[in-house]
Formats: C-alpha cells, sequence, structure tokens
C-alpha cells in the first residue's frame, strides 16, 4: 500500500513539474502570426496552370520552410498549385517579422519561363483571433509566359511523326499513339526526372488529357448496338428498303442514304457502316450494279449524318465533351445544314452514278423481295423489343443531359448495363466481339499526345497563328477554321486533328469579338466532319466500309475514293461556309 501512494506521489509531482516547464516556455515564447500567400497561376490565354512550382522569398533571399509550409494540403519544401491553378502557403512567424518583411514568390514550370520574384499585393492584417494567434494574408495573381525548350520540340517531333505513321499507314493507327504516349512518359520520368526541361507530360497531367466522357460514351453505346444488332433489326431495314422502292437502284441509292444518316445520328457513322455494309454489297450483287453506287454514297451519308448530332461522329462528341455543348445544341445548329447537305449529296449522286443506276435491272421483283424478307428477318423479337426500349431510353437521356446536368456517357453506360442485364448476354462474350478495343485505346493514347502538346505550349503556337493570320476577324476566323479543318481532316483522319484543334478553338473563341456565340465550334464540327468524305483516310467510318468492301473481294482504291468524296466534299463546304455566315454567326 505504501508502495502504491509512493508511486501514485512520484507521478503527480513529475506531472506538475511538466506543467510549469510547459507554462513558463509560454510565457518566454514569442508570440507567433499566420501568414497566409495565396493566389492563382494562370497561362497567356487565362487558364490555370497546376504543378507550378513555388519558392518563397523573405526579403530578397530564400525562405526556408519547413513541411508544414504546403500548398493545397500537401507537405512539400516547394508548394505547387492544385489541379484549378490556386495555391495557399502557411508560414509561422513572429507578428513583426511579418510586418517588416518583403514576401515575394518565384513560380517555375516546364515549358515556362521561370518568373522573377514577385511581391505580394499588400500584406493585409486580418486581426487576432479567438486563440490569441495573429492573421496575415497576401495576395499573387501571376501569369506565366510560354518558353520554347526541350519539352517543346520533343512533344512536336512525338506529335507530327505519330500523325506521320498514321496518314501514311506506316504502322497501325494504336500501335502508333500507344508508341507516342509511351515515349512521352518515358522521357518525362526518366531525363526529366535530372532536368526539368525534359518534362513533357507527368503521369497525373495524362490522366487529366484524357477525355473519360469520350471513351465510356462509345464504349457503352458499342455495348448497347452489338447486343442489338442479334435481334436481325439491320438487316431487316435493307430488305424494307428494297421493298419500298420497288427495286429501283436511285431510289433504293436515296433510300439507303438516309436510313443511314439517321442511323448514323443516334447510334454512330462508324457502327451504322459496319453493320450496313454486308448487307450493301449483297443488294448490289442481286442489282448487278457496282458495289460502289450504294457504298460510297452510303459513306459519305454517314458522315454527313453524324455531323447532326453530339453522338454521331468522333469528332462531335470531343467538341462537345469540350466546350460543354448538348445534345440538342448540334441537333438545332447543324441539323438544318446537314439535310440541306444530304439533299445535295443525293442530286450529285443521281448525276454521278446516273448511268449505272439507269442500266441496272431487276427481274421478277416479287419474287426477289419474298427471298429477301426470308434472308433479312427479325430473328429474335423479344431482343429487339427490349433493345429498342433501352435505345429509346438512352435517346431520350442525350436530349435531356443539358438540363440534367449528367454527362452523355452515364446515359450510354446505363444503356449498356441494361441491355445485357434484361437481354440475358455474355457480357464477356459482347466486351470481346462488339467494343473495338483498338480504338479505345487509340483514343485514350492520342488525348496524352495532344495533351503533351498543349502542356509544352505547341498549341498555343498555333493559336497565335490562327490570331495573326485572322486578325481578329471573325469571318476569316469562320472560313479559315472551317476549309483547313476539312482540308487537314482528309489528310490525317479527323480524330487526331479535332483533338489537336480543340483547346486552339477554345483560345480564339474567347480572343475573337463576336466569337462568343460558339460559332467557331460549328465551324470546326462541320470542317472536321464533313473534310471526313475527302478520302479514304480521313474518317473512321471510310476506313471501316472499305476494308469490309475490300474482303467481300471488291477493292475501292485511293483514287476511287477521292474522285468521288472531292466534289462532294467541295459541295458541302461551300453549303457549310454559307450557313455559318448567314444563319448562326
Amino acid at each position: 500500500m505504501v508502495k502504491r501512494l509512493y508511486v501514485i506521489g512520484l507521478v503527480f509531482i513529475v506531472a506538475m513539474i511538466s506543467m510549469a516547464d510547459v507554462s513558463r516556455s509560454e510565457e518566454l515564447a514569442p508570440p507567433i502570426a499566420v501568414l497566409i500567400l495565396q493566389g492563382s497561376v494562370e497561362d497567356a490565354t487565362g487558364s490555370p496552370l497546376d504543378e507550378v512550382r513555388l519558392e518563397v522569398f523573405a526579403d530578397g533571399r530564400p525562405f526556408v520552410m519547413n513541411d508544414s509550409a504546403s500548398a493545397g494540403g500537401r507537405a512539400r519544401m516547394k508548394p505547387e498549385t492544385g489541379d484549378n491553378g490556386l495555391f495557399q502557403i502557411r508560414i509561422h512567424a513572429p507578428p513583426d517579422t511579418v510586418r517588416n518583411t518583403k514576401w515575394s514568390l518565384q513560380f517555375q514550370k516546364p515549358a515556362f519561363k521561370t518568373s522573377p520574384p514577385v511581391e505580394a499585393v499588400g500584406i493585409v492584417d486580418q486581426g487576432v483571433d479567438a486563440k490569441g494567434i495573429h492573421h496575415f494574408t497576401g495576395q499573387f495573381k501571376v501569369t506565366l509566359q510560354r518558353d520554347v525548350g526541350a519539352s517543346f520540340w520533343i512533344a512536336l517531333a512525338v506529335l507530327v511523326g505519330i500523325y506521320a505513321l498514321i496518314s501514311l499507314e506506316l504502322m497501325h493507327r494504336t500501335l502508333a499513339a500507344l508508341l507516342g504516349a509511351a515515349v512521352l512518359l518515358a522521357i518525362t520520368h526518366t531525363a526529366g526526372h535530372f532536368d526539368p526541361a525534359y518534362q513533357v507530360l507527368t503521369f497525373h497531367q495524362c490522366l487529366k488529357a484524357v477525355d473519360w466522357n469520350v471513351i465510356f460514351l462509345l464504349m457503352g453505346m458499342m455495348v448497347v448496338v452489338g447486343v442489338l444488332k442479334e435481334s436481325g433489326v439491320f438487316q431487316w431495314m435493307a430488305y424494307m428498303s428494297f421493298r419500298l422502292t420497288g427495286g429501283k437502284t436511285f431510289l433504293l441509292a436515296a433510300l439507303l442514304c438516309v436510313i443511314t444518316a439517321v442511323l448514323s445520328a443516334f447510334l454512330d457513322n462508324v457502327t451504322t457502316m459496319l453493320l450496313l455494309t454486308p448487307v450493301t454489297i449483297e443488294l448490289s450483287v442481286i442489282l448487278r450494279v457496282s458495289p460502289f453506287a450504294l457504298l460510297l454514297p452510303e459513306i459519305m451519308a454517314s458522315n454527313f449524318g453524324g455531323t447532326s448530332t453530339l453522338i454521331g461522329d468522333p469528332p462531335n462528341i470531343m467538341i462537345g465533351s469540350y466546350a460543354g455543348l448538348t445534345f440538342n445544341d448540334f441537333l438545332m445548329s447543324l441539323g438544318p445544314v446537314v439535310f440541306v447537305t444530304m439533299v445535295a449529296q443525293i442530286l450529285y449522286t443521281r448525276w454521278y452514278y446516273g448511268r449505272e443506276y439507269g442500266e441496272a435491272k431487276v427481274e421478277k421483283v416479287a419474287d426477289l423481295v419474298g427471298f429477301l424478307k426470308e434472308k433479312y428477318r427479325i430473328t429474335d423479337a423479344r431482343l429487339l423489343w427490349v433493345g429498342s426500349t433501352v435505345l429509346l431510353g438512352v435517346i431520350v437521356l442525350f436530349l435531356l443531359h443539358g438540363a440534367l446536368h449528367m454527362e452523355v456517357s452515364v446515359a450510354a453506360l446505363l444503356g449498356a448495363a441494361l441491355i445485357l442485364l434484361l437481354s440475358g448476354s455474355d457480357i464477356v462474350h459482347v466486351l470481346e466481339r462488339d467494343v473495338e478495343w483498338s480504338s479505345l485505346v487509340f483514343f485514350i493514347m492520342l488525348f496524352i499526345i495532344v495533351g503533351a502538346a498543349e502542356q509544352t505550349g505547341i498549341l498555343q503556337y498555333v493559336a497565335d497563328r490562327l490570331m495573326w493570320v485572322c486578325k481578329g476577324n471573325l469571318v476569316l476566323a469562320i472560313l479559315f477554321i472551317l476549309w483547313i479543318s476539312a482540308i487537314l481532316s482528309a489528310i490525317v483522319d479527323n480524330i487526331p486533328f479535332t483533338a489537336t484543334m480543340l483547346p486552339v478553338v477554345a483560345f480564339l473563341s474567347k480572343s475573337i469579338p463576336g466569337a462568343e456565340s460558339g460559332v467557331l465550334w460549328w465551324a470546326l464540327a462541320l470542317g472536321a466532319c464533313f473534310g471526313g468524305n475527302g478520302t479514304i483516310i480521313g474518317a473512321s467510318a471510310n476506313v471501316i466500309a472499305v476494308g469490309l468492301a475490300e474482303k467481300s473481294g471488291y477493292r475501292i482504291t485511293f483514287y476511287e475514293f477521292l474522285k468521288h468524296g472531292a466534289p462532294v466534299t467541295c459541295i458541302s463546304l461551300v453549303i457549310a461556309s454559307v450557313w455559318l455566315l448567314l444563319v448562326l454567326r
């Protein structure tokens, strides 16, 4: 018992001594104030810059901070700006030191010029809080200028090299894009580790560069269409087209163009051509007409129809996601001009293939209709009902996504999940058979490459040159973006070109008076989509349709496609120019 009392008394004495030491240290310690240095960093276009490293200077000398002096909640010796370009640094020092010191910050980021120490816009005394701590704040707003250094030339070399590999078909486009993205990341995290001048794009930045809304939208729609096609509905549409036209070749070609355009608008043009090309070739054999007379107009119609909606063509998906444009925005702004263009295209087709259509003869039309009815019939009525209901629901959500503040990819993924659940389809089989994984990987890698071009200032350089050419004139900007987009999209495929132009058009939309209406976005969409009709490699739908035709023994050469596609492209661009200048401007 005595020992217990002894131990308790000893603990009590030690505690009292400790409290006395703490009280004495608090009395002797000087008062501490908190200085908060905060602000934002942006580039010349006003876009926020992330991962900008900051160094604090006190009276012109580097100020050594401990781990608690961090930005964005990160414990680093040199803080950085966050994703939104904002930063906040907390410094603990005596009040007199805070008041009597000139505080400044230096900003460093690869591909940008390092700023000289920038002084705060005054140190504001916020007073003393309830705990007796004095608070001060200093505000900064800094604009960093681009620097053409090693990272700029590395990103440019990779960008040009990848475009050359894709356009010349020296390598599969997915492999080319994967190689380019891997090289950029590898250089950043090897040479860039020792010298910031070689930091092109960090892994964190590459994840932000990928537009996952586009990726998930494409994946979801591939699943929906892949399950729905098992019902035989698309082949049935071809039979109905033949039946409605009575075997008249031109009317059949015109109707197939209309069906293709409508399907491309509400599905996507790549999927539409994948489904309708085999049926079209078989119909041309039955009609004894060249497959090109039916297939090439269909390809043109698929790219025109896909232009009219947000989800119809990959460039539109990318533009809508980047610019925040809704399904209804695309339909109302581009639907009418697409309708006029489709009429012009069908009339041109009648003139171009008139002789072949006139020579095509179908004997015993009634017997042929009966044959097609048996061959191209609905094979699974329940699947058709389920799939059509799900697809209609997805389209309704597309129409409402702006009002619901919901990304279109959410509607597509929901539709994919529901159609798999309700149809009982094997998800593994559908994912392996119907999802074009190589295309999705291509998109992801391409976003990374274009992200590097944006980070290093390549796109800013292009925007500056465009601004100089347009000289702030909206009419010149509209025509220049429309026609240059069409020409380049015909050469390098409209997907990578559109990805490159998105930040450029965004900058011009903010810089040119009158462009706030978004007319430059429509010029880009029309140019990229219409220009895809110019050559075989101009759009993904072209490549797929031509490849399927070649598998069936009908090879379409580059020149044959160009001979039909180039005039159609020019006609459509003239119509688009008038529309943009007279209606949408």
